[in-house]
């Protein structure tokens, strides 16, 4: 079969243990066992550590793929680096963000088999040599890459897959070689250098770092895995009578690589050099192999993302790449000139170097050359892609650009994390929907039904209770469960305007002060997830979310009508616990910055309502549900890029309004601060003068879509009714469905529902 090899440097897989008793159909027999032992199952799943090897969407992404690929039978393999420290632990300290090493493998990991039998050499620096018996890459600093398998099974159809993590080793000569004589011990110690390679997870989400150490992440997966693929197509003897494969036309065919972002990029260059140098493929058909091979998913088209590495940095790491970039580039350059002869603007924006005071090798657009499919991850995205940073490769090659819009795996965002859903709608409309999630629309027959309703919104209050029984035995916070729980969960971002939510939560704070007697729609505001350890606006946004809460949670006028919580160390397991609690969705990014978003798409098969600007994916939520039944509010991409035409004025909103002037000036003049006034002075300068997020020109129509949030809550049956209209609607979402189409546009395979025999009974 056609194998799929799924490229990322971020698998963010969270727990393994319930999965796989989900998934292989075990779950009950597994708890009735641990229960007769006098163990209680779910304190054991609390014991494991999450794989925290991913950032947030993009790594959850991987993860969920991973197990609808399983799930529909492919042939597919996960490949990535075995990170000895994951996403760093989060620990709030007197209001701030303070990070810990995840130590997650200090007690081993059980699901992980060592496969030192495959392990394989990975070059770095050397130089190139021109000769006549065709080109060689010398004198270089070996590294091995020693392959960590973790099985990855499909949901009850006895495929099991493979995740393949590499950790790096020093070769036993390293820096032993004759040049280094005296100094053993010290040659010895140095071996650390090489292994640093897979020591740490880069903590940063949508934004480029361009460091040495991360290049050579990049490079190393890269390199591993295209041996490893090699010697998988070379030793499979389909279609092909030699003893070993040396004809390499139908690689395309038997193998598909998928580029998870730019990350693993130098798949393109390393594949030639493979095809050219080592096993001597003309250029122009080791190009038309390594293109027919490779497809690109663009994740963020926020500048401060995209990859740009220095010239001079490959100069020295990777100097054969470097050549091989530069004469691809040539090809391209002399047919996109050839097609528009004389515009050397054209030529200019579309070439993978960047000219300048540092030269710089565009990743994406290298991407985009080698593949032959580059896709966005939600409609609005896909289109940005193509009429905006990518617009004159659109223009020279539309076939090339297409959708898919991301989904999430329903075994562990619905089975696993909310069995008391799953069973209230296996009840009235069979089991079919966890393998076929667009089955949920069944569930519109039940929408006037009182028991279903009633059944809904008990689950729902179970999970709030659990939740916050679980809030006050871990961070001894007391919350009303009886309140609508309104959250936000997602890394610490500008463009995902945490900020937007504070100004309606400190609007509310005011609005109880200066009418206490007024009955309140009670709210407990749950705002979580991680800041890059050096993005100092989204530490001062942890900050300013943390003394938001220490006034308002211990205010007497307010009591338990407002609550502000900040969820520490906001992981896969944590959201497995928040989302089935949560009531309100908020998904509340500036419009065109949100490439699809996931979370959005687990609130909504959860039973939550969605308070959301027309971004990423909400667009598609809106469409399958009808507009009336999300909470759309603000500006659309349209709006906003009028705005910039016309100059966006904070000043303006600021003295318009005068609820946010009076929560700008509160926390201007240290009101949440009263120890330090002038703390939050950065990010009041930001907001009123260098806010390229425009939070102040959506907070007015925030506000009145979050007063219509509060009168929906005040009439729990209507409310309920959307909940059931919004999870009947959410079947687009799942990962079955994203899979199904990677599978057919972009690979040519075909998902197979078949399911393989257990392995106790003979295979046909």
């Amino acid at each position: 079969p056609q194998r799929i090899y799924y490229l990322s440097l971020e698998f963010y897989m969270g727990r393994t243990l319930q999965n796989t008793m989900v998934n292989l159909g075990l779950q009950n027999a597994c708890d009735e066992a641990i229960y007769q032992l006098g163990l209680d199952l779910e304190e054991l799943e609390e014991i494991e550590e999450d794989a925290g090897l991913g950032n947030g969407g993009l790594g959850r992404l991987a993860a969920c793929f991973l197990d609808s690929m399983a799930t529909l039978g492919l042939a597919a393999y996960g490949y990535g680096i075995r990170y000895e420290f994951g996403i760093f632990n989060q620990k709030i300290v007197d209001g701030w963000q303070v990070e810990e090493a995840d130590d997650w493998l200090r007690y081993g990991n059980p699901w992980e088999k060592a496969r030192p039998e495959y392990m394989l050499p990975v070059h770095f620096y050397g130089r190139v040599d021109h000769t006549p018996e065709g080109v060689k890459w010398v004198d270089t600093q070996v590294v091995l890459a020693m392959p960590y398998d973790t099985p990855v099974p499909g949901y009850k159809n006895n495929t099991v897959n493979t995740m393949r993590l590499w950790s790096a080793k020093a070769p036993n000569d390293f820096n032993l070689q004759e040049f280094n004589v005296g100094d053993y011990i010290e040659a010895v110690l140095d071996r650390n250098l090489a292994e640093n390679i897979s020591r740490v997870l880069y903590p940063n989400d949508n934004f480029f770092e361009g460091k040495e150490l991360r290049l050579k992440q990049e490079y190393f997966v890269v390199a591993a895995t295209l041996q490893d693929i090699i010697r998988r197509f070379k030793s499979s003897k389909f279609g092909c009578r030699d003893p070993v494969r040396t004809c390499f036309e139908t690689f395309p065919d038997k193998v598909a690589i998928q580029l998870n972002d730019t990350h693993p990029a130098l798949s393109i260059p390393e594949l030639m050099r493979i095809l050219v140098d080592v096993e001597k493929v003309d250029w122009d058909k080791a190009w038309e192999i390594t293109k027919r091979t490779c497809a690109y998913t663009n994740h963020t088209v926020l500048p401060e993302a995209l990859e740009r590495w220095p010239v001079s940095m490959f100069e020295k790491l990777l100097p054969r790449h470097l050549e091989i970039i530069y004469a691809l580039n040539q090809m391209h350059l002399d047919r996109v000139a050839a097609l528009y002869p004389g515009d050397i603007d054209r030529l200019r924006r579309m070439s993978v170097i960047e000219e300048g005071d540092c030269k710089r090798i565009n990743m994406a657009h290298l991407c985009v050359i080698g593949s032959h499919a580059v896709n966005g991850v939600a409609r609005i995205h896909s289109d940005i892609v193509k009429n905006t940073v990518f617009k004159d490769f659109y223009e020279l090659e539309p076939e090339k650009f297409q959708n898919k819009t991301n989904g999430i795996t329903p075994r562990r965002w619905l089975l696993l994390c909310n069995p008391g859903l799953a069973d209230v709608i296996a009840e009235k409309i069979g089991e079919g929907f966890i393998t076929d999630l667009s089955q949920l629309k069944k569930l519109l027959d039940f929408i006037n039904n009182e028991t279903f309703i009633r059944d809904v919104a008990k689950v729902k209050q179970e999970n709030k209770l659990k939740f916050a029984a679980y809030l006050e035995e871990q961070y001894k916070v007391k919350i009303n469960p009886s309140s609508m729980f309104d959250v936000q969960v997602k890394r610490i971002h500008e463009y995902k305007r945490q900020l937007l939510n504070c100004l309606h939560a400190i609007t509310l704070y005011n609005r109880i002060r200066s009418d206490p007697s007024k009955t309140f729609v009670p709210r407990t505001i749950m705002i979580g997830g991680k800041a890059a350890p050096g993005y100092h606006m989204a530490k001062m946004i942890i900050k300013l979310i943390t003394s938001i809460g220490e006034v308002v949670n211990n205010d007497p006028y307010v009591g338990d009508k407002l609550k502000v919580i900040f969820l520490e160390n906001y992981r896969v397991s944590l959201a497995e616990k928040v989302i089935p609690a949560a009531d309100l969705s908020q998904q509340i990014s500036t419009a065109g910055t949100e490439a699809s978003g996931t979370g959005n798409m687990k609130f909504m098969v959860n039973g939550a309502l969605t308070i959301g600007t027309m971004d990423g994916a909400n667009v598609e939520m809106a469409e399958e549900a009808g507009e009336e039944n999300l909470f759309i509010f603000g500006m659309r991409v349209e709006d906003v890029e009028a705005l910039d035409r016309q100059g966006y004025n904070a000043r303006e909103y600021y003295d318009r309004l005068p609820e946010l002037r009076q929560a700008i000036d509160q926390i201007s003049s240290g009101f949440f601060s009263p120890r330090d006034p002038g703390c939050f002075r950065d990010v009041v300068n930001m907001l009123m003068y260098h806010d390229r997020f425009k939070v102040f020109a959506d907070y007015e129509a925030y506000i009145q879509c979050q007063s219509q949030v509060d009168q929906l809550f005040m009439d729990p049956r209507e409310w309920t009714r959307k909940v059931i209209r919004n999870i009947a609607c959410s079947g687009k979402f799942s990962s079955d469905r994203t899979i199904m189409e990677y599978a057919r546009e972009i690979w040519g395979v075909e998902p197979s529902a078949t399911k393989i025999p257990p392995p106790n009974l003979p295979r046909d």
